[in-house]
């Protein structure tokens, strides 16, 4: 599996792909930084962002793009930049036809370093290991993109083994509901009345519902 990592921002926005081997097998692809002028209006700055994407798609072709998903900030001025370019990312992702992936900070340096509250520096520190690079990826932002990256990576199975598991989970709830209402128009058609099991249960069900 190959994935486009993106640290999404407005003034550095970092891409990073990487190449998963299998298990915990990564390798560095390629790694850099888009950079747009602070001068230029918000639009302009977001189509730099934009047309950098779209030309890493094209290059590096992969699978699937993993974005940091925006948090809260005390820099409201940051956080609406950060967003804006995160959801231009996603744009350009989806008119390639690639799933987008979200991943939180957290998430991010948790699977990386292996504590949620890692630092810039440890991050930096373990991407350059993880991936045997000779020499840190600078700055932070490239750094980030590939730790991004290299998250998907060892995530995604776990992911789709859940998802899976909730989809079976659902399919048999609703197989389990469907043989419940069949069996109820049976017993109505016999003309025998409800079981207080059965009440209870329809009960306990009807407040499980959303």
């Amino acid at each position: 599996m190959r994935v486009l990592g993106v640290d999404p921002g407005l003034t550095r926005c970092g891409l990073g792909v990487v190449d998963g081997t299998g298990g915990r097998q990564v390798s560095c692809v390629d790694v850099g930084v888009v950079r747009s002028d602070v001068d230029l209006p918000v639009d302009r700055r977001l189509l730099v962002v934009a047309d950098e994407v779209e030309r890493w798609i094209a290059r590096h072709r992969p699978d699937v793009v993993a974005i940091e998903r925006v948090f809260a900030q005390h820099n409201v001025r940051t956080v609406m930049g950060t967003a804006q370019a995160s959801g231009v990312v996603a744009l350009v992702a989806a008119r390639a036809g690639l799933p987008v992936a979200f991943h939180t900070p957290s998430e991010v340096k948790a699977a990386v370093t292996g504590a949620g509250r890692a630092d810039k520096a440890q991050v930096t520190t373990m991407v350059t290991r993880v991936l045997g690079l000779a020499e840190a990826p600078k700055p932070a932002d490239a750094a980030d993109a590939l730790a991004l990256a290299i998250c998907h990576c060892w995530r995604a199975p776990m992911m789709s083994r859940m998802a899976e598991a909730e989809k079976r989970a659902a399919e048999i709830a609703k197989a389990h509901k469907a043989r419940l209402a069949a069996a109820r128009k049976e017993r109505e058609a016999r003309g025998e009345p409800e079981s207080a099991a059965m009440r209870a249960y329809r009960a306990a069900d009807a407040t499980r519902r959303p």
